[in-house]
């Protein structure tokens, strides 16, 4: 009994699996672990996992990787039932048009990206992003968010991509969820730029005008092959692949770096705004 309750209480409440495919697959997940008799931790160790990641996929609140789903057929002896699931899965859980650029930000080596608004997704806190997402009247919420905090495990790799992030200082005024969540999301972003893997620079506000104005954008680059950039739109954003708009955009880059803050002075900017957080 005391192993049953153990088991209960570090699942808790299952999602519906009517909800979205998301939360059936974390609901199977539940049940076959239950049905094989496995505690989260066990199943984490025969998956090549965390008993925190096995948590978060059951509870529908990460998109289980191609491999980890994998590994949960091999762990549960499934007949390749979760690998059958996971296109399935990926379908419902990303927008078409932005799943291609899901995958090569998976595959990128390097990742270079300008936001001027929010804080850029791979850097977000799950409060920042619910409530970011909530504001926008996201459909799905829950799921919403859950697909933008998955991205995340990309830091994660065996060998990380590097990652330079210019954003402008209004992102850091503008107090998306109040204090707290804004206090948070600053420490993440100084957390996240302490790695040597990574480079956050700020745009003061004394800049004035800078090549960023137009809009968000970023460009990732591969092992093999040519950059990809990918530009923010309204509805949707969409991928370009064409030479010159590349060219283009890498030297945009190199304009808002030169016009940036260095990465030492952005993050005693970072800790100016975490001491007097905007509410």
């Amino acid at each position: 009994m005391e192993r049953v309750k153990h088991m209960a209480e570090e699942t808790g409440p299952a999602p519906d699996p009517t909800r979205s495919l998301l939360a059936f697959f974390g609901s199977e997940t539940s049940r076959l672990r239950g049905e094989a008799g496995m505690s989260q931790e066990a199943l984490a160790e025969k998956a090549h996992t965390t008993q925190s990641m096995i948590s978060k996929v059951e509870a529908a609140k990460r998109v289980p990787s191609k491999d980890l789903a994998r590994d949960l057929d091999a762990a549960l002896k499934t007949g390749g039932h979760f690998g059958r699931l996971h296109p399935l899965m990926l379908t419902f859980a990303y927008p078409s048009w932005f799943l291609p650029y899901v995958e090569l930000e998976q595959d990128a080596t390097s990742i270079r990206a300008f936001q001027g608004q929010v804080v850029p997704g791979l850097l977000q806190t799950e409060e920042y992003a619910r409530a970011m997402l909530e504001a926008v009247r996201a459909v799905n919420l829950d799921d919403t968010v859950a697909v933008r905090m998955s991205r995340q495990a990309i830091f994660e790799r065996e060998v990380p991509p590097t990652c330079w992030f210019v954003i402008d200082e209004p992102v850091l005024l503008r107090p998306i969820g109040g204090t707290e969540v804004m206090r948070a999301q600053l420490e993440k972003l100084l957390e996240v730029g302490a790695d040597p893997r990574n480079v956050i620079q700020v745009i003061p506000r004394q800049a004035g005008a800078h090549p960023g104005l137009a809009g968000p954008f970023t460009l990732m680059g591969f092992d093999e092959g040519a950059d990809v950039l990918y530009i923010d739109g309204f509805s949707q954003g969409r991928m370009a692949l064409e030479p010159r708009e590349i060219a283009e955009a890498v030297h945009t880059y190199d304009l808002l770096r030169a016009v940036a803050l260095p990465p030492k002075e952005s993050a005693d900017l970072i800790r100016e705004h975490l001491k007097e957080p905007s509410s």
